[in-house]
């Protein structure tokens, strides 16, 4: 009976700890609704402070590459949709009050944002100079003096721009740093990476049934459209480019925009969560995170090998590290590109064991949650120590968004510090046996 009593107990705990992971997220939107945004989550910073490094190492150079800061949402069309549907209904006179608040909500966000597709916002270009100065001040012994900046950019305007905010600052702290910034297509076979075998890979895994079983479960309900629309059958006849308009396809449109006015100035002045009860606001962000984990996650469905698409970045990364660590005050190396490199760079490295292979129920209480991995402006810094300028025996750590992460196939020195000689061992050797296939 003791037996029974035990292991009845020890069922019960089980079950709790999976049905509190398996709510972690909407526990998370609870606290932070913006959170649910996805890679439209405005930068929130380091949340955690830094461990001291081992006795005698100090820090002596960094190679980072991130994301461009926050900026407005790519192509009109994410504007023009639900703005000229909602326009037509209130045409019409089927828009309810809250229809007529939404609709005035939408056109000042297309506004604001008209002539600025994709370009960087305000909020993006303080983000990119807060993460230079926290780079300078937690390291300062790497930019002391006159020491070598060296940053490249994909060729996309609001990528530059979030480079040229991070140097403006660095120059700030320090006139006399050495700076070289580039922005071009001859970089862009490892800034910003394209992979026919892997797209290929991308469509299969969106065309498996339980891509499609799992985006069906999560779609959103008609309870929005009925706040929305007086007759919400007006959408049965309206039409974009000869295509029909789905109503949880302009739920999602909405969505976008209430996401993305937290990168924006109006965010000072309204947002449009209270459109979304709790379980709308889960499920619209698990569809996008079911899509995020197939497309550039380590998701079975296609192939479980999407962060292979950063392996010309990881082994660029690798050589440069290399042939700084070789100089006496090598500075820093900066990149400044995209999510889709960053989320699958972190399941390329399995930072905090991001290279998950499970199911897509099982994506939430496994703990994959996008919001975590690339926010706007997100980022990863590889910070190199030694103990003198002879010292060949470098460690290093991994910083994610600013906060420490784990590599959980190295051993480490101590805490979250690496041999630099054990992750190039084990990570070329990834690639090589990956590129023989």
């Amino acid at each position: 009976m003791k037996l029974y009593t035990k292991l009845f107990t020890s069922a019960i705990a089980l079950c709790m700890t999976v049905a509190v992971s398996a709510q972690q997220a909407r526990e998370d939107f609870r606290k932070d609704i913006t959170l649910s945004g996805s890679n439209y989550k405005a930068y929130p910073g380091p949340q955690k402070a830094l461990t001291p490094a081992p006795e005698g190492y100090t820090p002596y150079y960094i190679s980072h590459y991130g994301r461009h800061g926050s900026r407005y949402l790519i192509g009109p069309m994410d504007y023009d949709v639900p703005y000229n549907a909602m326009k037509k209904a209130s045409e019409a006179g089927v828009l309810t009050e809250k229809g007529l608040e939404i609709f005035d909500k939408i056109g000042q966000i297309r506004e604001e944002a008209r002539g600025r597709d994709g370009e960087l916002t305000q909020l993006g270009a303080e983000q990119h100079r807060g993460i230079a100065k926290r780079m300078y001040e937690r390291f300062p012994e790497v930019f002391k003096g006159k020491t070598n900046i060296d940053a490249k950019s994909t060729t996309v305007i609001r990528c530059i721009l979030s480079m040229e905010n991070a140097l403006l600052q660095l120059a700030t702290m320090n006139p006399e740093l050495n700076i070289r910034h580039d922005a071009s297509r001859h970089d862009m076979y490892y800034m910003n990476q394209s992979d026919s075998v892997l797209s290929a890979l991308k469509r299969q895994g969106e065309k498996s049934q339980e891509y499609v079983d799992f985006r069906k479960k999560h779609r959103p309900s008609d309870r929005i459209l009925n706040l929305l629309f007086k007759d919400k059958s007006f959408l049965d006849d309206y039409k974009i480019r000869g295509h029909k308009l789905e109503g949880y396809k302009l739920i999602e449109k909405i969505f976008e925009l209430a996401s993305n006015i937290q990168s924006t100035e109006l965010r000072h002045k309204f947002n449009m969560y209270d459109l979304f009860n709790e379980d709308e606001v889960y499920d619209l962000w698990a569809r996008s995170n079911a899509f995020w984990y197939v497309n550039y996650g380590s998701s079975p469905l296609s192939g479980g090998i999407q962060g292979y698409s950063q392996r010309n970045l990881l082994r660029k990364i690798i050589s440069e590290a290399d042939s700084c660590l070789a100089l006496p005050h090598p500075g820093a190396t900066l990149r400044y590109g995209h999510d889709t490199m960053v989320m699958p760079l972190v399941c390329l490295l399995n930072l905090n064991g991001y290279d998950k292979k499970v199911s897509l129920d099982d994506l939430d209480k496994s703990g994959w949650y996008n919001y975590n991995i690339f926010p706007m402006a997100c980022n990863v810094q590889f910070i190199f120590y030694h103990k003198n300028d002879q010292d060949k025996d470098v460690i290093f750590k991994i910083l994610h968004n600013e906060d420490e992460a784990l590599i959980p196939e190295l051993k480490p020195v101590q805490g979250c510090y690496y041999k630099w000689s054990d992750f190039k061992d084990f990570f070329l050797k990834k690639l090589d046996d990956y590129e023989k296939k």
